[in-house]
């Protein structure tokens, strides 16, 4: 049995797995032979409208965002988007 790993980074505009996707970032191991993500809706959309569509097309959630409240002052300031999911899928390709 060959096995490979897809990884599928889903950021949200919240802390919830049904928030709206504001990013995502797809690694697959696979090279190629493994299934494919969905079509998105738009040409530079992501590929689920949520974290819980993809739940449903069976990824597994291997990290779900760390719930870590800003400093003092430092609220409105952008560095990194917070709300990130890691998900993953294994397929067998033998």
């Amino acid at each position: 049995m060959t096995v490979r790993q897809q990884v599928l980074y889903l950021w949200m505009d919240g802390a919830s797995l049904d928030d709206q996707v504001i990013a995502w970032a797809f690694h697959d191991g696979t090279r190629g032979a493994g299934a494919p993500l969905p079509e998105p809706k738009s040409p530079d959309g992501p590929p689920y409208s949520n974290g819980v569509r993809a739940l449903e097309d069976g990824w597994m959630l291997l990290q779900s965002a760390q719930l870590i409240p800003p400093a003092p002052g430092q609220e409105h300031v952008n560095s990194y988007l917070e709300y990130e999911f890691v998900l993953e899928r294994r397929i067998d390709l033998s």
